[in-house]
């Protein structure tokens, strides 16, 4: 009895400390979920999609960048790359988090599966006190931010099933979500050549293999300049 009591209060204390660091994304993750609701209801998918997307994807921009594919011809093959290549930045995210995810036990595959920018931000910069359980407070920093999603999600889709009204444009929630993660990246950088690259190729993959299958070859053509540019890119940031 004792020790289920101090399960549940290392949980608690871990709930405790988590739920203040996520506060900033609640914000965020309720608008653009709730916008991905309602593109996915203007697209004309049932109320349940956007939902059982947000629970078994949770991939963001990728979600987005889905329900183009869904609505295109099928092909696993361009979606298992272009998942590949958005998320890609995962791979580091991982490697980054090997030190701080080692024996989280039974945890770790959740920790995994709901690795999102703004659970990698707070895992990796918190500063956790010492009677809090790393794993556990990882964990709920996870659960939450993934938690404040899908009530985003579920809100628009909800939401666009009981309301009607114009849905026109909706879908420029994507494009803009894009562009203000690219200037927000650009504002940051000390160095704009591999933000220049990531342009200069889209516009050239564009103009050449036109905007239904630009996207795939603008991806390859960028990791491979970027790794030509890793010396001059990495002198300039230092």
């Amino acid at each position: 009895m004792n020790k289920e009591k101090n399960k549940g209060g290392v949980k608690i204390r871990a709930l405790k400390h988590a739920f203040p660091k996520t506060l900033p994304i609640l914000a965020g993750f309720l608008f653009l979920g709730m916008s991905y609701g309602f593109y996915m209801r203007a697209e004309g998918f049932p109320f349940y999609f956007p939902i059982l997307m947000s629970i078994v994807i949770f991939g963001g921009s990728l979600e987005f960048v889905a329900v183009s594919m869904l609505l295109s011809l099928f092909s696993p093959v361009t979606a298992f790359f272009m998942a590949l290549v958005i998320q890609a930045r995962h791979l580091f995210y991982g490697i980054a988090l090997l030190d701080k995810y080692k024996g989280t036990g039974k945890k770790k595959p959740y920790l995994i599966f709901g690795m999102c920018d703004e659970s990698f931000s707070i895992n990796c910069s918190a500063e956790i006190p010492e009677d809090v359980d790393k794993g556990w407070f990882y964990f709920f920093v996870t659960l939450l931010n993934q938690s404040y999603w899908v009530l985003g999600a579920s809100l628009g889709s909800l939401v666009g099933s009981l309301v009607a009204f114009n849905t026109e444009g909706i879908e420029f929630v994507m494009t803009a979500m894009f562009i203000v993660i690219f200037l927000e990246n650009w504002l940051k950088e000390k160095q704009h050549i591999s933000s220049l690259i990531g342009v200069i190729a889209s516009v050239i993959c564009l103009l050449l293999f036109g905007k239904d299958s630009f996207l795939i070859p603008a991806m390859v053509c960028i990791v491979l300049l970027l790794f030509a540019f890793k010396r001059p890119i990495g002198r300039c940031e230092k």
